[in-house]
């Protein structure tokens, strides 16, 4: 029963930010104003333990939900192979660029801690 309150705590916070992101006009995806309400939300108990709860059988069977990516490279494999090396590129410096902004953010928080 946790799991499907975990799941509707989920879902809910993804449609409201979907709806403030087309309430507002805001450039930005609604998941991901969703998933910052829900790093509010984590603050409560009543939130956190259904969701924690749902969030350990998601990463349970996490290999499954790689079923559909895989089949959509099996489906446009003509298209990775016209844009592969360019599409590489973009994978690499991208998570390259992730990797320095969350080294940074570690870093001032360490030191804001510290002070």
């Amino acid at each position: 029963m946790q799991v499907l309150q975990g799941l509707t705590w989920l879902l809910a916070l993804q449609g409201v930010g979907e709806l403030l992101v087309r309430a507002l006009q805001l450039p930005l995806p609604g998941p991901v104003v969703g998933m910052v309400l829900m790093l509010g939300a984590l603050r409560w108990a009543r939130v956190r333990e259904p969701v924690a709860a749902c969030a350990n059988l998601l990463l349970a069977h996490l290999s499954l939900l790689f079923v559909p990516v895989g089949v959509g490279v099996v489906t446009h494999l003509g298209l990775i192979t016209q844009h592969g090396v360019w599409i590489l590129l973009v994978v690499i410096v991208s998570t390259w660029i992730g990797l320095a902004v969350t080294a940074l953010v570690l870093r001032a928080l360490l030191r804001a801690q510290g002070e």
